[in-house]
């Protein structure tokens, strides 16, 4: 035990001695270790967000789309059906009785910039055409403000609801309701502000910005536009038979014969969230195994650095020798200071690829 903790005392007089060398030692290794736990850390943080994002949504809430999927796994490819139309979106609206919140959106743009007198947004805005329901479906609280009324909906006024980010950036400590705003050559008037929400993976969140459908409609349309409709049951307990008659009711909307297969699908929040946090797990695989390639490229650093230290120390080793110690004490003197080393390295990787992977996220 005592000359396990003469081996220590010498290795560390050793790393003091040539500071400049252990200091690039040990960064060598952090970088290496501060790579992997910091990719591990920001997947596992953009996995929670995820989580936390869709379930905010609420697990008695699901949308019918025109697609499948958009995230591939295990080869499969997405199946696109028939644009969902306007008119067709409004009909399951008005013709859906089973008890529940129905709300029609529509993805108008994803680069967009607002402004207020001189103070610009970042140009990464989503816009999205929504109506009045569109907050419960997704859910959304407001911290200022009103929701859209049905007039605003039915008659497409020039109002927006704006999200923490877009205000916090435009109006500053200001108050944004009331405000009149300007993005591209049109102005709106702001009537909300969303509360904090986070925008996982470019999903909407504090970075959103929501106005009519119908106004969407008027300047944004496109022809082969396609709309998403959102339900949101009274129970969760009542998802599958909501889902059940909203597929028997779009169907109906949509005109479709007994022996025709669903030229539309079902996509429930949580099994959004699990198709994305799948996808994940390939990212993490890939991601790890760059963390893997730059550790054991910091461990190749570390062996030629104390080959280094060993070639230039051999006077010191001939010393030792002629003073009694054996092969083996001499062995377990340079592992000591290659682990000290180590040990150092790690604890600032671990440190530093904490911090960074939860920036990164």
């Amino acid at each position: 035990m005592q000359v396990y903790f003469e081996n220590i005392k010498i290795a560390i007089q050793a790393i003091r001695h040539n500071l400049l060398r252990s200091i690039l030692t040990i960064l060598i290794i952090a970088i290496g270790i501060m790579a992997l736990v910091g990719i591990l850390t920001a997947i596992e943080s953009i996995k929670g967000s995820i989580s936390e994002n869709f379930t905010s949504m609420g697990a008695n809430t699901f949308t019918i789309k025109n697609y499948s999927r958009r995230f591939f796994k295990d080869g499969e490819k997405p199946k696109n059906y028939p644009p969902i139309k306007y008119r067709d979106a409004v009909s399951f609206k008005e013709k859906y009785e089973f008890p529940s919140k129905v709300s029609i959106s529509s993805w108008v743009a994803g680069a967009a910039t607002v402004k207020y007198e001189s103070r610009k947004s970042d140009p990464n805005i989503s816009v999205w055409g929504t109506d009045e329901n569109y907050l419960f479906t997704s859910g959304y609280e407001l911290t200022e403000g009103r929701n859209f009324s049905i007039d605003e909906i039915n008659f497409g006024r020039n109002v927006i609801i704006i999200g923490k980010e877009v205000k916090d950036k435009v109006f500053l400590n200001t108050t944004a309701v009331g405000k009149t705003i300007t993005g591209g050559n049109l102005k709106f008037k702001v009537i909300g502000v969303l509360a904090e929400k986070g925008s996982a993976m470019g999903f909407g969140g504090d970075k959103t910005v929501l106005i009519p459908i119908t106004y969407a409609r008027q300047f944004f349309s496109r022809s082969n536009q396609s709309y998403t409709i959102s339900v949101m049951c009274n129970k969760i307990e009542e998802l599958d038979p909501a889902i059940g008659a909203a597929i028997a009711q779009f169907r109906s909307v949509r005109k479709l014969k007994p022996i025709q297969e669903d030229n539309f699908t079902i996509v429930k929040s949580d099994n959004l969230a699990n198709m994305l946090i799948e996808n994940i797990k390939y990212v993490t695989m890939a991601a790890t195994l760059i963390g893997i390639i730059t550790l054991i490229g910091a461990a190749i650093g570390l062996m030629n650095i104390m080959l280094v230290s060993v070639t230039e120390r051999t006077k010191e080793i001939g010393i030792r020798k002629a003073m009694g110690a054996t092969p083996y004490l001499i062995r377990d003197q340079f592992l000591t200071e290659a682990i000290v080393v180590c040990q150092l390295g790690g604890l600032a990787g671990i440190v530093l690829g904490v911090l960074i992977g939860n920036l990164t996220s």
